[in-house]
C-alpha cells in the first residue's frame, strides 16, 4: 500500500510456490521504502500451510486491508481449499513524521544500490531456474536431443554458471538471453512430447 493513501484502503496481490512439493508459506509484512525486504521495518508474519503444490503454482492470496482506524488487517488465503488466516497490526500508520522523513531520505540515498541488488538477485533467480530446467529436460529427453544441439546449450549453460560468479547483473542477463535462445527447440521438443502422452 502506497505512502500517504487514503484510508480506508484494500490492496492485494497473489503469490505462488517457489519450490516443488511446498507445504507452507510465510507472509511478512514490512513497512518502509526500500526495494529489498531486510532494510524495512517488520510489522508482522502469519505462515499459511496447504496440500503439497508444484513449483510456480498461484497459491495463496494475500489482501492487505487499512481500517479507518489505522489498523492493518493482512488475510492469506488458501486458494485451492478457501482455508485462511488472518493477522490485525495496529502499528501500521503509527510512525512520526520523524521517522517518516528518516525512511524517505534513506530510500532515497540508497536508491540506485538498492535497484541495482534488486536487479541482480532476480538475474541470479531467473538463472538458477533456467539452469534446472535445462537438467530436468535433458533427463527427460536423454538420447532424443541431437549431440549437437545438446552441446550448445551445455555451452550456454556453463556461460551462465560462469557469470553468476561475478555478480554482474547485465552480463548475466546476457547470458540467460543466450540460454534461452539455445534451448528453444529443445522446449518445443517438450511440449510436443507432452502432447503426445495426453492422446495416447
Amino acid at each position: 500500500i502506497p505512502r500517504n493513501s487514503t484510508i480506508p484502503i484494500k490492496a492485494g496481490e497473489m503469490f505462488t510456490t517457489a519450490i516443488n512439493q511446498q507445504r507452507s508459506m510465510s507472509i511478512k509484512v514490512l513497512q518502509g521504502e526500500r526495494e529489498m525486504a531486510r532494510d524495512n521495518w517488520p510489522l508482522g508474519q502469519l505462515e499459511i500451510e496447504f496440500e503439497p503444490a508444484a513449483k510456480g503454482v498461484a497459491r495463496v492470496g494475500v489482501q492487505f486491508e487499512i481500517d479507518a482506524n489505522g489498523i492493518l488487517h493482512v488475510l492469506a488465503r488458501d486458494t485451492k481449499t478457501g482455508a485462511e488466516k488472518i493477522v490485525e497490526i495496529k502499528s501500521a500508520v503509527d510512525v512520526s513524521d520523524e521517522a517518516v522523513e528518516a525512511m524517505i531520505s534513506e530510500s532515497l540515498e540508497h536508491a540506485f544500490d538498492d535497484m541495482s541488488e534488486r536487479f541482480w538477485t532476480e538475474t541470479k533467480l531467473k538463472a538458477e531456474e533456467m539452469l534446472r530446467a535445462v537438467e530436468t529436460a535433458f533427463a527427460q529427453m536423454g538420447d532424443a536431443i541431437e549431440p549437437a544441439e545438446k552441446e550448445r546449450i551445455e555451452s550456454a549453460a556453463g556461460d551462465v554458471r560462469e557469470t553468476l560468479a561475478t555478480h554482474d547483473a547485465r552480463k548475466l542477463q546476457s547470458a540467460n538471453n543466450a540460454l534461452d535462445e539455445a534451448t528453444q527447440n529443445l522446449a518445443a521438443a517438450i511440449v510436443e512430447k507432452a502432447m503426445q502422452v495426453r492422446s495416447g
